[in-house]
C-alpha cells in the first residue's frame, strides 16, 4: 500500500529535520561521502599492496623468509580490501561529486523521489500479483 499524503509529508519533514540537525550525517547517508570514503580505501589498499611487494622482495635476498611471508599476507589482504571497496563504490554519476552545497541538496532529493517511486511501483506489482 503506498504512503498517504500525510505520511509522505511527515517523511519529507523528517528528512528536512535530519538535514537541518546533522547535514554531515545526512550527506553520508545519501552516498556522496561514501564515494570519497571508498576511493580513499582503494588508495590505501594500493599503498598497502605496494608495501607488501617491497617486504616480499626485501625479505628474500636478506634471508628473512618470515618477512617475505608477512609481505605476501599484506599483499593478499590489501588486494581483497581494494577489490571489495572498488565493487561497493557507487557509480560516478549516481552521487554528486562536490561543487557547491546547492548542487548537493538538489540532486539527492530527485534521487530519493525516484527511489520512493520505484518502491511504490514494486509494492503495487506485489499487491496486484497477490490479488
Amino acid at each position: 500500500m503506498p504512503l498517504s499524503d500525510h505520511e509522505q509529508r511527515m517523511l519529507e519533514q523528517m528528512e528536512r529535520a535530519l538535514y537541518a540537525e546533522d547535514p554531515k550525517f545526512a550527506t553520508a547517508l545519501e552516498g556522496s561521502e561514501l564515494r570519497t570514503y571508498t576511493r580513499k580505501r582503494v588508495y590505501q589498499a594500493v599503498a598497502g599492496f605496494v608495501l607488501g611487494i617491497v617486504l616480499l622482495m626485501v625479505g628474500l635476498p636478506v634471508g628473512q623468509e618470515w618477512l617475505s611471508v608477512v609481505g605476501f599476507l599484506i599483499m593478499l589482504s590489501c588486494a581483497a580490501i581494494g577489490v571489495t571497496a572498488w565493487r561497493k563504490s557507487p557509480p560516478a554519476g549516481e552521487a554528486p561529486s562536490g561543487g557547491g552545497t546547492q548542487g548537493r541538496s538538489r540532486r539527492p532529493q530527485r534521487q530519493r523521489r525516484s527511489m520512493m517511486n520505484r518502491i511504490e511501483e514494486r509494492w503495487q506489482r506485489r499487491r496486484d500479483e497477490r490479488g
